[in-house]
């Protein structure tokens, strides 16, 4: 069976089998999937946008299953101090973004942002390519299995506040959902775990993921949480 550890010397596939049982919903879902059921905001068809990869890394918690997620950095002029998921933009090293390229990129930034051993990542599905447009990015949702857990932790301050994982049962706990409201109008789902809040791109796909994995429970689409001019 190939594995994720094969990053830096071979090929780098998607693998299902060998998975626990909870996960067979997610891979369910990341088969069947369309675009247009993740986002409304989809690459642009004149092929612009700058091609990158997250990587959403599902985990065996203390509290069963968790995904890992990190805090950006106050300081960075794009998407400062939001919870995110590890990834970033292609390297040329990553190779062909219409191959193996996204799930190298998605490996290395998880490692380069989270210290993580990419060899103990089994990579189990690919979610269609979304897009961001106050930034530009053409994003790819890359779902992995942390089959053997390795530390985790801020690699460099000025890129990561923190790094942390969420048990999924927070996630789908209705007590701790609510519907983000950006002072321009823009509404989307927001998720209050961890002395944090998650919304926008982040937030979007892991509801969507809930949804579609069988895992939401009804929850309160009125109850508000404002954001700033600054997110």
């Amino acid at each position: 069976m190939t594995r994720a550890s094969e990053a830096r010397d071979g090929a780098v596939t998607v693998d299902s089998r060998g998975l626990p049982a909870w996960l067979d919903p997610v891979v369910r879902a990341a088969e069947t999937i369309q675009p247009r059921q993740l986002s409304r905001f989809l690459p642009p068809e004149n092929g612009s946008g700058r091609q990158s990869a997250v990587l959403i890394l599902f985990g065996d918690g203390e509290r069963g299953p968790e995904l890992l997620l990190m805090e950006r950095a106050g300081s960075l002029r794009s998407h400062a101090g939001q919870p995110s998921f590890p990834g970033g933009s292609l390297d040329p090293e990553d190779g062909d973004p219409r191959g193996e390229g996204l799930l190298r990129a998605a490996l290395r930034e998880a490692e380069e942002e989270t210290g993580l051993d990419p060899a103990g990542v089994q990579l189990f599905g690919v979610l269609p390519r979304l897009y961001i447009p106050v930034s530009g990015f053409v994003v790819t949702p890359v779902l992995g299995w942390w089959r053997e857990p390795s530390p985790v932790g801020v690699v460099d301050p000025n890129e990561t506040a923190r790094v942390f994982t969420v048990p999924v049962a927070d996630l789908t706990d209705p007590a701790n959902r609510a519907t983000a409201v950006h002072p321009r109008g823009h509404q989307g789902p927001a998720f209050l775990v961890e002395s944090a809040l998650v919304w926008g791109f982040t937030a979007g796909v892991i509801d969507r993921l809930l949804h579609y994995a069988g895992w939401e429970r009804p929850w309160d689409r009125e109850k508000r949480v404002p954001l700033d001019w600054r997110a």
